[in-house]
């Protein structure tokens, strides 16, 4: 979109007073393509200042400009209603009350690391098959977790299709897969106990003040700028980016349990104020 946009700013600045604010989630894309940085430089060249919602997007944006810029963090989504009571939320999905759920949500890219999610959940299964052995630190607080999957496929599903056969993990998913709409969202967040988010790159995710907003505590790889928005034993909890790691950070949420994490949680949650943001536009 670089060449669009940067198009579209150098004709709305030919009025010679309009001032142009980029909001940018990121600068460098997730996936990488020829004429990346031409057009990322076309694209901030006539852009008079820039907000960005992490340190790695600042860092990021150095490379292409010298221009003002300020770091906050991204505001809640609070277009998607409140949030419902858990047995509500799940009698609507259809999915069982008793049933431990963690909940991956958005479209599903490469970066953002359903393979390592789903290779934890694997680890998670065969520690579950080997307590009676104590072959595994697993304990029974993840005896009957489930995934549940929200969001649509960004590339061909084949892949992770074939990785769940591979793993053989079915029973222990829930896959919700199609066009997921905004009046869909708060029974999805409203339905788990925790939010994980497991990429393998990041900049910021728009999934944090989603659940911020739902005060779900969350789980993040130490990747990008996910972990300045999380706080690691507060808001929720820190993994390194890969299977292990993550699934060892599943078990620690569920023994520490939902109620430690809300105090923190809805204290945090106060940064997220979309008058922070307009103040920032108006101030930059």
């Amino acid at each position: 979109m670089g060449p669009c946009l940067g198009t579209i700013l150098r004709i709305v600045k030919q009025n010679k007073y309009t001032k142009v604010v980029c909001i940018a989630d990121n600068i460098i894309p997730h996936e990488k393509r020829f004429g990346d940085v031409a057009f990322t430089k076309y694209f901030v060249k006539p852009v008079d200042a820039f907000i960005t919602m992490s340190a790695k997007v600042m860092n990021d944006l150095k490379k292409f400009s010298a221009k003002p810029a300020k770091q906050i963090v991204h505001p809640l989504y609070d277009n998607f209603g409140e949030a419902i009571s858990k047995q509500e939320a799940r009698k609507y999905l259809n999915i069982p009350q008793e049933e431990k759920i963690i909940l991956f949500f958005g479209f599903i890219r490469k970066y953002k690391g359903l393979d390592l999610l789903l290779e934890a959940m694997k680890i998670l299964v065969d520690g579950r098959k080997s307590m009676v052995k104590n072959e595994t630190n697993f304990k029974p607080e993840t005896s009957n977790i489930k995934l549940l999957i929200a969001g649509e496929f960004y590339e061909d599903r084949k892949e992770y299709d074939e990785l769940i056969e591979k793993l053989n993990i079915a029973d222990s998913l829930i896959l919700r897969t199609d066009f997921i709409a905004d009046s869909e969202v708060k029974y999805y967040l409203s339905a788990a106990d925790f939010v994980i988010q497991p990429y393998k790159n990041a900049t910021q995710s728009g999934v944090t003040p989603l659940a911020y907003h739902f005060e779900k505590p969350m789980l993040v790889t130490n990747v990008g700028g996910l972990p300045d928005l999380v706080p690691d034993g507060k808001v929720g909890l820190i993994a390194e980016p890969n299977p292990f790691s993550i699934a060892s950070k599943i078990e620690e949420l569920y023994q520490l349990g939902e109620e430690y994490f809300l105090p923190h949680l809805r204290e945090e949650k106060k940064k997220y104020s979309w008058a922070i943001l307009a103040n920032t536009i108006i101030e930059i």
